[in-house]
């Protein structure tokens, strides 16, 4: 799925799916189907996938994947890392820019990135090796059906999303992955006083999430301040470079 399930770069209406300095995916629009009649938005996929592995990416994954990807099966935080410890996770890592630092600011917290793009995912394998951070693993997949079918209730303290795809277009709408069925996924995985802080670049993706937390009982959302540990990169630097302002929003399981 996110991340970063993932669009718009430099231009507002870009030809072909782009991918951003964090490697994530956001969507082309003109080229996504529509949605067939009948097709339940919870299958709804947020995110587009890529083509091929370079040789690069797959010597990285080879050499890098082994001692930081989760293990197949139920996800067990204490067997992973080690230790007992506030779990986190961020849908949609890209590159791992904000994965990195979070994990090396609070070295006492454990974190899961996961996106589908493996090249993203290798990049920040490579990026992890170099930072030596211990307490960060990796899921490559769609994060819907790894919540569904392998993460017990009340697993995470919280769960990051930065800068998703917003599905621009009100066709697309049910792509997004602010949705009441994945609202009430997050708040199912989520242990009591969680939180979800999502990041956008698009006013109206805001208003979206607002919309969509407003008639859920499980979550109270906020704006906040931008978290000082998160590095600006990706979606969030071209999105400040040309003139769009950042919306930071903090969803507190009630």
């Amino acid at each position: 799925m996110p991340g970063r399930h993932y669009d718009a770069c430099v231009s507002e209406h870009p030809a072909e799916p782009t991918t951003d300095d964090a490697g994530s995916i956001r969507s082309t629009e003109p080229g996504v189907p529509d949605l067939p009649p009948g097709v339940s938005p919870a299958r709804v996929r947020s995110f587009v996938r890529r083509g091929r592995r370079s040789t690069l990416t797959r010597d990285r994954m080879e050499r890098l994947a082994p001692s930081r990807a989760l293990p197949p099966g139920p996800f067990d935080a204490r067997a992973t890392f080690g230790r007992v410890a506030p779990v986190v996770l961020e849908i949609g890592c890209g590159h791992g820019h904000a994965a990195i630092a979070y994990a090396a600011a609070f070295p006492e917290h454990d974190l899961v990135a996961m996106d589908v793009h493996t090249p993203g995912l290798a990049r920040m394998l490579a990026s992890a090796d170099e930072a030596g951070v211990p307490n960060l693993r990796i899921e490559e997949g769609d994060a819907v059906l790894f919540l569904q079918q392998r993460v017990a209730d009340g697993t995470f303290d919280a769960i990051h999303l930065f800068f998703p795809d917003p599905w621009r277009k009100k066709k697309h709408t049910k792509r997004r992955f602010v949705s009441p069925t994945n609202l009430d996924l997050l708040a199912r995985v989520l242990r009591p006083g969680g939180h979800v802080l999502i990041a956008t670049d698009q006013d109206f993706y805001a208003r979206h999430v607002l919309d969509e937390v407003a008639g859920h009982p499980r979550f109270a959302a906020r704006r906040v301040e931008r978290p000082s540990w998160r590095p600006s990169a990706g979606f969030e630097a071209k999105g400040i470079a040309a003139g769009r302002e950042i919306t930071e929003l903090r969803l507190d399981l009630v």
